[in-house]
């Protein structure tokens, strides 16, 4: 019969799983030096969790890191202008990713993904599930008021945006605000309908 985890000791793996990823980062973590930065034994986090990545997951899931993806905002029964809500996530987003903890934590999810993609994927379903809800919505919203194009996928929108910042992260790009004023147009060109 497994021996139940110490609290203690499971709190202290994972305030050092955050301490890696903002730090060092993910890929440069070892068992090893997360064990002796937590004040354990290998041999615990080893009967604790397979492998790194399910200790990130079981941090991310429990709210021990912050999610590199903003949380969106809805503006209830206003009129829509989905260019400027499109605009302020894409701006959240780039504004989290030139902090250490937020650059830290999404090249961590990279990192997971290509490493163990059962958890990678469940991990960017879980954090990216919102970002395609409330992308769905102002698509909907949108639509009822007209000028947007039959058929808008909301989903591909979300996963644009979301493969925008996971780029971002991947490559340290900062955006200009410019630069996402000219995404979000080219996304607004290809959904908004023609005039006739």
């Amino acid at each position: 019969m497994p021996r139940p985890r110490s609290e203690t000791a499971r709190r202290a793996v994972l305030a050092s799983m955050r301490r890696a990823v903002t730090g060092e980062g993910y890929e440069a973590l070892t068992i090893e030096r997360l064990a002796a930065d937590a004040g354990v034994s290998k041999q615990t986090i080893y009967r604790w969790w397979p492998n790194k990545a399910a200790i990130l997951g079981e941090a991310l899931v429990e709210g021990a890191l912050p999610a590199h993806l903003p949380l969106p905002h809805d503006t209830g029964d206003a009129a829509p202008d989905l260019a400027a809500d499109l605009l302020a996530w894409l701006t959240e987003s780039t504004r989290q990713l030139q902090r250490a903890e937020g650059l830290g934590v999404a090249r961590a999810l990279i990192a997971v993904t290509a490493a163990d993609p059962e958890i990678g994927a469940a991990l960017n379903d879980r954090l990216a599930a919102p970002i395609r809800e409330w992308v769905q919505r102002r698509i909907d919203r949108a639509a009822e008021h007209g000028g947007l194009r039959d058929g808008v996928d909301a989903i591909l929108l979300a996963d644009h945006l979301i493969a925008i910042t996971a780029y971002a992260a991947l490559t340290g790009t900062v955006h200009s605000e410019e630069r996402l004023r000219g995404i979000v147009a080219h996304m607004m060109h290809g959904i908004v309908a023609p005039p006739r």
